[in-house]
C-alpha cells in the first residue's frame, strides 16, 4: 500500500476541513498516518483506521528548543512512517516538517491556510517566518494556497517557484453538512453573527463598537458571537452582553444552527487564508458582511451575494451593516440564495479533494 503521512497542528481543523479527502485517499487504498495532538476526534479516523502518531505542538509563538524538538519528531516519524507522500498543514507542520522532508529526500506538499499575524504584521517577526518559510518549502513538490495574494508574495519574496503552486479555493465547503436553509421570517428582529476567534486581528473591537453604534440606531438589530477568546476579552464581552448590546455564546462545536437562525453574517478580519466561516453561511443561504480583504473578497459578489467594508475601519464596517438593514426583505432573502449558488459553483469541497487526489496521484504512481 502507498503510505500518506498527515502533519498538522489540529485533529479538529483536519476533521472540520479535510475529512472528505482523508476518506477518499483511504477509499483508494492508500494507508494514512497522521501526527497531530491529541483529540476528542481520534476516534473518527481510527474507525477510517487512519493511525493517528500523538505529537505536542505549542500553536502560537516560537520557542527554539521546542521547534527544535518537533523538528527531530517529525524526522523520526518519517523514518519510521517511510511515506510516499507527506501532507502538511498550518505553519509549524509546513516548516519544520519541510526541513525533515527535505533532509530525508520525502516528497511532501504544504498548504498555506494563511499568513498569520507574524507575517502580516510587518517587523522583525516577519522576517523570520518568511525566512523559516523559505527553508522549510524550498524542496516541496507542490505548494497549495487558498487565495492568490498569498501565493503572490511567497512568489516575490522567492519562497517557491511559481510551477510549484497549485490554488485552490480555500478548503472548499462541504455543501451537505452546510444545506441550503430558508431564511428566517419577519419578525422586525435583524440579528447579525460573528464566528471566530475573539481576537484583535478578527476585528473584534471594530465589532464591538459597531455594535454598539448600530444597537443605539437600531434597538431590534441583534448581534451574537460565537467563539473562543484567545486574548483578554472576556470582561468586556460579558459587560456588553450585560447592557444587552451582543449576545455571546462562547465556543460552539456545531454552528450550523446560529447561522440557519441569522439574518447576514460578518467577518471584519485583518487577513485570512479563506474563511471557512463565510463559505459555510454562504453555504446556508446567508449574505455576507466581510472585509475587503484576501480570503474573504472571494467568498461574496459585492451587492449580490454580500457587501464588503474596509478592513480596520469602524465606519466602514458601521456603514455596512447600515446599508443592510435598509435592504427589503426580499433583497436580502435573493442575497443568500445568489451566495448558495456560489458556493455551489466555486467552492464545492470536492474540488479541492480532486485538485489533491490528482498531486498525489501523479507523485504517487497511483
Amino acid at each position: 500500500m502507498k503510505k500518506v503521512l498527515i502533519l498538522t497542528n489540529s485533529l479538529n481543523g483536519l476533521y472540520s476541513f479535510r475529512r472528505e479527502l482523508i476518506e477518499a485517499l483511504v477509499n483508494d487504498g492508500y494507508e494514512v498516518f497522521i501526527s497531530s495532538p491529541g483529540s476528542l476526534k481520534s476516534s473518527y479516523f481510527q474507525k477510517l483506521r487512519c493511525r493517528l502518531i500523538e505529537t505536542a505542538i505549542g500553536r502560537r509563538g516560537t520557542n527554539p528548543v521546542a521547534d527544535l524538538h518537533l523538528l527531530i519528531k517529525y524526522i523520526k516519524i518519517i523514518k519510521m512512517v517511510r511515506p510516499d507522500i507527506v501532507l502538511s498543514y498550518t505553519i509549524k507542520p509546513n516548516v519544520y516538517g519541510g526541513i525533515a522532508c527535505k533532509l530525508l529526500k520525502t516528497p511532501y506538499f504544504a498548504t498555506v491556510t494563511g499568513l498569520g499575524t507574524s507575517i502580516m504584521n510587518k517587523g522583525v517577526l516577519r522576517r523570520i517566518s518568511l525566512f523559516l518559510y523559505k527553508i522549510g518549502l524550498g524542496k516541496a513538490s507542490r505548494v497549495f494556497f487558498q487565495n492568490d495574494a498569498n501565493r503572490k508574495l511567497f512568489i516575490e519574496k522567492r519562497i517557491i517557484d511559481r510551477n510549484k503552486t497549485r490554488l485552490t479555493p480555500g478548503s472548499g465547503v462541504n455543501l451537505d453538512d452546510h444545506c441550503f436553509e430558508s431564511y428566517p421570517e419577519q419578525d422586525g428582529k435583524l440579528s447579525f453573527l460573528f464566528i471566530g476567534r475573539i481576537m484583535k486581528d478578527k476585528g473584534v473591537d471594530e465589532l464591538l463598537k459597531a455594535a454598539q453604534i448600530v444597537k443605539s440606531k437600531h434597538p431590534n438589530s441583534e448581534f451574537h458571537l460565537v467563539g473562543e477568546p484567545e486574548e483578554d476579552y472576556e470582561r468586556e464581552l460579558r459587560f456588553l452582553e450585560k447592557k444587552g448590546v451582543i449576545y455571546y455564546h462562547g465556543y460552539q462545536e456545531n454552528v450550523h444552527s446560529f447561522i440557519k437562525d441569522c439574518h447576514a453574517i460578518i467577518n471584519p478580519s485583518y487577513h485570512e487564508g479563506m474563511s471557512n466561516v463565510l463559505l459555510e453561511a454562504a453555504a446556508t443561504g446567508r449574505p455576507v458582511l466581510a472585509s475587503n480583504v484576501p480570503g474573504c473578497k472571494e467568498t461574496f459578489e459585492e451587492g449580490i451575494t454580500g457587501l464588503g467594508f474596509e478592513a480596520r475601519n469602524i465606519d466602514s464596517l458601521v456603514a455596512a451593516i447600515l446599508k443592510f438593514i435598509q435592504l427589503p426583505y426580499e433583497e436580502k432573502e435573493r442575497m443568500g440564495v445568489a451566495g448558495r449558488r456560489k458556493m455551489e459553483q466555486e467552492f464545492d469541497r470536492n474540488l479541492v479533494v480532486r485538485a489533491y487526489l490528482e498531486e498525489i496521484k501523479e507523485i504517487t504512481g497511483r
